[in-house]
């Protein structure tokens, strides 16, 4: 290849070479030569410079559509090989028969877990059967009367008989959609309706004090003393826990991590809290941590046989040593989670001074949020989250949801507040709440980032969600009576009942399936009850908005991401119901499966790592441990994709109702309930991400 500066060594060519790649490996490479100066000259040439003109003005617009056409074409092509692979890749999920039926824990009730999908099932079938009587009566002309004294006159006054027996049965089918079935369908969705504004109104507001945040420029700022104690050499003993279960995929780069914190190592120690039932994992967890032992750091590890109240327990466990004491505060990383070395020198300090401080919590990003759509979408979700949510808690009431990880809580608090629970799925919430109750203040640092991953499978995602909205309704359960009487303000009260429990908690997947998955389509065969285009696209797309907002990179996603809410709506619905009434798998806990994915400079740092202590004493030879690893990683070549039922009887269901819509003209309600119905369809064929085995 030529120098890049040899274009002005030549004097044939003042343009720049354009290089056209096109996406479809069937189309060649393309050279194109851009126009040179001389060809946006108009009236510079001695000799004709009209003609001249014409002709380079030509010369632009045919490089213009050439380099127009590759890119329309390159597109077409793209999406032409998309649609073309939803195909064989039904057909692939047809012949494999895997459902989300598989792999379901001994313990859970079979038949409260398919109960939902039978109701889905049942409503999918009677509209299937009211959509061969509209199609009947639309071809009969009966489609121009509606539900009014015009329609009823007609009914009651034409002779019905033997003549007619399906024109018998539509016109009493009327009678009763009018009389029984409309009227409960419309309070039903007046009442979702209202709900829905409320919880709109609710994040409107949120949005507005985020702004109002911003303009103002308010952001908790630690003490000068504290900030210069540390500079000082006065450092407060901190213990560091890695809760981690069979995840070998990111331990490496967890441990790591922690191990480079910059805090004096006589005054930091380091719990890797392995609950693994692998014993390979095992292996390489000890070999790890001793690795780094003889780098001199502080670190132990713990192993519990028994893994009985999973995280919470770990948790709680580690709590009990009795070296514990000898320290003041304690900071919990996911075994997937990577903090800056200085994250310690920019939470701790905040505690000073301020004893009434109980938490101090880091907001996530995210190293793999490009990675598919899957991983875009909950880049959108955990960015309001972090943003909006938790920050206007933070700076307005002092409390919000402990996340789990990336946080550093005051040990006192800890035990104040009762210490770990292993009592519902929602440990990181539980104690929040109780710390609340005792008067304990949070603080969020939203320019504290800590490195995590996303799951990349909708599996992963789905199970990770079912956890996340099924443990706060068990939460609100067995916290009500202490909420109520405890000794808070009443303002406070009804902060946790009604803001944090019942709108954002409850109601919002309650309205969000009920309102968009059952009576929207409803309503399209009860043409008497109707929902208003304002709630079915107006103020929906208005909320997408505000919610990508503190992800501006995201907006190309919006539609995507209010369609996959809606789908996902399925999940969080039978996951709340789940955690209210106590039913099968209200207390399944799945660890989310990592990937392993890490940043480029965690990548470099790994690189430059002396492999030289890896594997020292380990009871199985280093042959033996590759071997294994390389075994494991063939299997994990194969994808395997599932059929989630409930998506799929959905998808039908609204494809159904969109067609239904056609024949009364529904405009806006036709085009959501298509999309709407597509994007159940690629969810429930699991298009949407890759399930590794």
């Amino acid at each position: 290849m030529a120098p890049p500066f040899d274009w002005w060594a030549k004097g044939g060519h003042k343009g720049t070479p354009v290089v056209v790649k096109m996406e479809n490996p069937n189309w060649s490479m393309v050279e194109l030569e851009a126009p040179s100066e001389d060809d946006f000259l108009i009236r510079n040439s001695p000799t004709d410079p009209r003609a001249k003109a014409r002709g380079k003005n030509a010369k632009q617009l045919t490089w213009v559509l050439l380099l127009k056409a590759h890119r329309a074409a390159g597109c077409l092509t793209s999406i032409a090989s998309t649609l073309g692979s939803i195909g064989p890749a039904f057909r692939r999920r047809v012949a494999s028969r895997r459902t989300d039926t598989e792999d379901v824990p001994s313990f859970e009730n079979r038949t409260v877990r398919t109960g939902f999908y039978t109701c889905i099932k049942l409503f999918l079938w009677l509209s299937l059967l009211l959509l061969g009587f509209e199609i009947a009566a639309y071809y009969k002309g009966w489609h121009h009367f509606v539900a009014s004294g015009h329609h009823l006159k007609y009914i009651f006054t034409t002779p019905f008989g033997v003549k007619d027996v399906f024109e018998w049965l539509y016109s009493h089918w009327v009678l009763i959609r009018v009389g029984l079935i409309a009227p409960p369908l419309q309070l039903l969705a007046n009442v979702c309706i209202v709900l829905f504004l409320t919880q709109s109104l609710d994040r409107l507001i949120l949005c507005l004090c985020c702004l109002w945040i911003r303009f103002k420029k308010i952001k908790p700022i630690p003490k000068e003393d504290a900030v210069a104690a540390l500079e000082n050499g006065f450092f407060p003993m901190v213990l560091v826990q890695i809760p981690m279960c069979n995840e070998k995929e990111v331990y490496q780069h967890s441990i790591a991590a922690m191990c480079k914190l910059e805090w004096p190592r006589s005054k930091i120690l380091i719990q890797v809290l392995d609950d693994s039932d692998d014993s390979i994992t095992q292996l390489l967890i000890k070999e790890e941590v001793l690795k780094w032992k003889h780098e001199g750091a502080n670190i132990v590890y713990q192993h519990r046989e028994i893994r009985d109240g999973y995280k919470a327990g770990n948790l709680k466990s580690a709590m009990s040593c009795k070296y514990v004491k000898d320290y003041e505060y304690v900071a919990i990383f996911d075994a997937d989670f990577q903090p800056s070395t200085d994250f310690l020198k920019r939470t701790i300090p905040h505690f000073k001074d301020n004893e009434d401080v109980g938490l101090v919590q880091a907001r996530w990003s995210f190293v793999n949020k490009e990675e598919n759509l899957l991983t875009r979408l909950q880049n959108i979700n955990l960015s309001f989250h972090f943003e909006v949510e938790q920050q206007v808690n933070g700076v307005l009431i002092n409390f919000f949801g402990f996340n789990g990880t990336a946080g550093v809580w005051r040990i006192k608090a800890l035990e104040d507040s009762g210490g770990w629970l292993e009592r519902t799925t929602v440990e990181d919430m539980d104690i929040a709440v109780r710390a609340h109750l005792q008067g304990w203040k949070f603080i969020f640092l939203n320019d504290v980032e800590c490195q995590c991953e996303l799951p990349e499978s909708y599996e992963a995602y789905r199970k990770q969600q079912h956890r996340w909205h099924s443990g706060p309704m068990q939460l609100f359960r067995l916290c009500l009576p202490d909420i109520i009487h405890a000794k808070i303000s009443l303002w406070k009260k009804f902060n946790l009942i009604f803001l944090f429990f019942l709108l954002r908690k409850l109601i919002l997947p309650f309205y969000s399936f009920t309102l968009f998955c059952i009576i929207l389509p409803m309503t399209m065969f009860i043409p008497e009850a109707e929902l208003p285009a304002w709630v079915v696209c107006y103020v929906p797309a208005t909320m997408s908005f505000l919610n990508v907002l503190p992800a501006p990179k995201s907006f190309p996603f919006i539609v995507p991401y209010l369609l996959f809410e809606n789908t996902m709506s399925v999940t969080k619905f039978n996951a709340m119901i789940s955690g209210l009434f106590q039913l099968g798998n209200a207390y399944e806990w799945v660890v989310t499966k990592k990937s392993g994915r890490s940043s480029e400079g965690d990548l470099v740092s790994l690189v430059e790592e002396d492999p030289k202590h890896q594997f020292q004493g380990s009871e199985l030879s280093l042959e033996e441990i590759e071997a294994n690893i390389l075994q494991e990683q063939k299997v994990r070549k194969k994808k395997h994709n599932r059929i989630y039922r409930k998506e799929l009887a959905l998808a039908f269901l609204l494809l159904m109702a969109s067609a239904r819509s056609l024949l009364s003209v529904q405009g806006i309600h036709f085009y959501f309930l298509l999309f709407q119905g597509i994007a159940f369809l690629l969810v429930g064929l699991d298009l949407i991400g890759e399930q590794v085995s």
